[in-house]
């Protein structure tokens, strides 16, 4: 990296004692922090990390546009092996997840590291930090789930149903699990790796810095890239293909109060319309752009669960909310490590023959393989907390909110799934999207209403998560450059070109392939997150005076303060009246 680019970006190195850690800029002029504590890629590897993903993204869309059939078929049986024979190993991952976030809390280092050094404060306020990590995290696909799932599961809930007598309360079970505390502990340790490399030890925010250490120095180059390829294009190909579902689904709110049909012509319309408010959104940034509309999510939000509880059976819900909540708490640590151990006494001939590969299996490989963009940006809105307060926000808060919206819709749903003799249950084996719609529609007074803003959150839910995957997604590709709003635009319009191909040349179907091949990805995915946590475990038992230090300058703004090795080998915070430079 030449000169010009450290000053501008603030990288700094500490190698020696006669290299300081400092940034080539006048005295007068703040660091940008946190500082960037090392050296950049290589101009091979970074060449590598900015072609390679463009150029295989369009070989294997090509790939299936020409091959739909045969890729579907590759890409099945791929199903089926990770489904037959490692459904114990997301378990394990799974339960680990919720382990390390445990002892993060309870632990002394989760009340005394605080991620951006000890004087280091929030950026934004609790309700805006709450909203656009859950606007990242769950939004869209929350909102379909919350009434199909527990419809699709009322006749079928294992460990649950063999203990309650009421069977369609299972259903509802599973779905907090799914989407509840286990998933965030997901979420939440791969971005507590992240924020704590990049805000207290003044890594990039990339996989990679957060990955390497563990390894030998021979091999931290060529893994780093190769890692960093893998959570681009997780990135691309997860934010596009539910950007091409995302259209489908608005379609499908708009169709149910309006004549609208639904067509290639008008998903194009919408992946444009959505493109160009997430375009929008990225250019002005964080503060003025997604908080705002993540904050316009979480009232509407409310608005929807307030009505559909005050309108809908309320006595309904509060007594089924009170039993399932009591049940999931009940069953939490049976459904943990419910594996379906007889399913594996054979190899399976099809992923569909196992319960969890229909569930608990292919909704875990789908928050690894969303972890890239959901974690990187929950990272980097985090600074000024707490281990401990971090982990709380991102598991307890917004496991508690999901709980509540499934138990007031889902509740809902069941409810009027009864009293119309299935409908919504056949609605949603139509089209899974639609029977939310169905059930909104049911409600008194208000079901019209409810579906505008039903509609309006899937577009406005979908917006946010395709600005968070941007900022995750710019950070990957362009660190320790910062990127520009242009660039995160252009991020935007791509994913959104990628969307419109998928979609309206190879249809819903080839959607799904593309999907479904994003989501096996997450296996050889899982490994590298669990090689990233073991590196921040060793990072956090292994936090010396040093490293402390090194934690105070990362974030000190004053270009004069650096950081140099004594005659121990610690390393210390200097003042210098000169600007401090790299030898």
């Amino acid at each position: 990296m030449n000169d010009s680019n450290k000053e501008e970006y603030g990288m700094v190195s500490h190698n020696s004692a006669n290299n300081h850690a400092g940034a080539c800029q006048h005295a007068s002029k703040e660091l940008a922090i946190p500082r960037v504590m090392g050296s950049d890629l290589s101009v091979i590897s970074r060449l590598i990390i900015q072609v390679t993903p463009p150029v295989v993204i369009v070989a294997l869309i090509a790939m299936v546009l020409k091959n739909p059939e045969g890729v579907a078929d590759v890409i099945f049986d791929l199903r089926t092996y990770v489904t037959g024979g490692f459904t114990w190993l997301f378990i394990l991952y799974s339960v680990f997840a919720v382990a390390v976030c445990g002892w993060l809390v309870f632990s002394k280092v989760g009340k005394q590291v605080r991620l951006g050094g000890p004087a280091a404060k929030p950026e934004y306020s609790n309700f805006a930090w709450y909203s656009m990590l859950f606007a990242c995290g769950q939004g869209v696909g929350l909102i379909f789930w919350s009434v199909a799932e527990p419809i699709m599961l009322r006749d079928d809930s294992p460990v649950v149903q063999a203990v309650e007598g009421d069977v369609a309360a299972g259903g509802i079970v599973w779905t907090y699990f799914h989407w509840g505390f286990t998933a965030w502990a997901m979420y939440c340790v791969v971005a507590v790796c992240l924020a704590y490399s990049h805000h207290n030890l003044g890594k990039t925010l990339t996989f990679r810095e957060a990955t390497v250490d563990m390894l030998p120095p021979w091999a931290q180059g060529p893994v780093g890239v190769g890692v960093e390829l893998l959570a681009i294009m997780a990135t691309v190909f997860g934010l596009s293909t539910s950007f091409a579902f995302a259209a489908m689904q608005f379609t499908s709110g708009l169709g149910s109060f309006t004549s609208i049909d639904g067509g290639a012509s008008i998903w194009f319309l919408v992946i444009l319309a959505l493109g160009l408010a997430a375009a929008i959104s990225a250019f002005f940034g964080i503060s003025k752009g997604m908080k705002l509309i993540s904050e316009a999510n979480s009232i509407l939000s409310i608005l929807l669960v307030v009505a559909a509880f005050v309108f809908g059976p309320t006595l309904f819900i509060l007594s089924n909310i009170t039993q399932t909540f009591g049940s999931y708490f009940d069953h939490f640590i049976s459904m943990s490590f419910w594996t379906d151990a007889p399913s594996s006494a054979e190899p399976l001939s099809s992923w569909q023959q196992s319960w969890n590969g229909w569930w608990t299996v292919f909704i875990w490989c789908w928050v690894i393989a969303f972890s890239p963009f959901v974690a990187g940006f929950i990272a980097r809105i985090s600074r000024g907390r707490t281990l401990r307060e971090f982990v709380v926000g991102v598991t307890v808060i917004p496991s508690l909110i999901v709980m509540i919206w499934i138990g007031v819709l889902g509740s809902a749903a069941i409810y009027y799934d009864d009293k119309t003799g299935r409908g919504i249950s056949a609605a949603i084996g139509e089209n899974v999207s639609g029977g939310l719609f169905v059930m909104l529609e049911s409600i008194p007074l208000v079901g019209s209403l409810l579906l505008v803003v039903a509609t309006v959150l899937v577009a406005t839910y979908y917006v946010t998560s395709l600005d968070a995957g941007t900022y995750a997604l710019a950070e990957f590709v362009s660190a320790p450059k910062r990127s520009g709003a242009w660039f995160r635009v252009a991020l935007v319009l791509s994913i959104g070109a990628v969307a419109t191909v998928l979609l309206t040349i190879g249809g819903s179907d080839v959607v799904d392939t593309v999907q479904t091949g994003t989501i096996i990805g997450a296996f050889p995915f899982s490994i590298v997150i669990l090689i990233m946590i073991a590196n921040m475990i060793k990072r956090l038992l292994g936090r010396d005076r040093s490293v402390k230090e090194l934690e105070k300058v990362v974030n000190n703004p004053d270009p004069k303060v650096a950081l140099e090795t004594d005659s121990n080998g610690d390393l210390r915070a200097v003042t210098s009246a000169e600007p401090v430079t790299n030898a």
